[in-house]
């Protein structure tokens, strides 16, 4: 190969290893980005949300606000105020800006929280009890802006209930920190990027050298052959 061909390989082999060089990167720091601002991991300190959460599971979550939640979906919270630490609480959202909560039609197992006038199947409950031992009835009308939590282990689970004296127990929106989520595709997906932007950052290094090698060999000295002259 001539020196003009291998200059012009060694370019290439350049402006490739910038291109998947800027890739990579593209693809491993957005990765870490999007991991750090949208979603986040927590681990759980008490039993108030078993048998769904255990002491010590760690939970996977999104971020997101309160007027995002909806009835069902379990959140995780900041309420210094109320539970005297900043650390996230997990909790169950009941009812939501305008529903009417309360405590409860049947007893024992049968027993069920009313939302708006209907009964709520609940199948998380730990041993079906949806009122709590000891617990008093409530009927509470959520404000708007805020949210009726409850936890999934109602006989051990310091939500809601304890604060009915103070907006009916309801909380904040703006104390929701993120959703709890049980799918490990978007996690997945995220550390696939990542791992696929450090590979192209190697490609590219592997890349670079190479172009750096094939210049060199461009600009080596070409070796004259010897002009032997044979005697008359």
């Amino acid at each position: 190969m001539g020196r003009g061909a291998m200059s012009g390989a060694g370019r290439r082999l350049g402006v490739a290893a910038v291109v998947v060089g800027l890739l990579g990167l593209v693809l491993g720091l957005g990765g870490l980005a999007y991991a750090r601002v949208g979603f986040g991991g927590a681990v759980v300190s008490s039993e108030s949300m078993t048998p769904t959460y255990g002491p010590g599971d760690r939970i996977f979550y999104e971020r997101a606000d309160g007027s995002e939640v909806r009835r069902g979906d379990v959140v995780l919270l900041s309420a210094p105020d109320r539970y005297g630490f900043d650390a996230l609480v997990v909790k169950r959202v009941i009812g939501a800006g305008g529903d009417r909560v309360a405590c409860c039609t049947g007893t024992g197992t049968a027993a069920r929280v009313t939302v708006n006038g209907k009964p709520i199947e609940e199948p998380y409950l730990k041993g079906g009890e949806a009122g709590g031992f000891g617990i008093p009835a409530y009927d509470v009308r959520v404000p708007e802006g805020r949210l009726f939590l409850l936890g999934d282990n109602r006989g051990n689970a310091r939500d809601s209930r304890a604060f009915l004296d103070d907006r009916g127990g309801t909380f904040a929106e703006s104390e929701i920190r993120g959703r709890a989520s049980d799918s490990y595709a978007v996690p997945t997906l995220i550390a696939t990027a990542i791992m696929l932007g450090v590979v192209l950052v190697l490609v590219a290094v592997g890349l670079g050298i190479a172009a750096r090698v094939v210049r060199r060999r461009g600009r080596a000295p070409v070796p004259v052959a010897p002009n032997w002259h044979l005697p008359a």
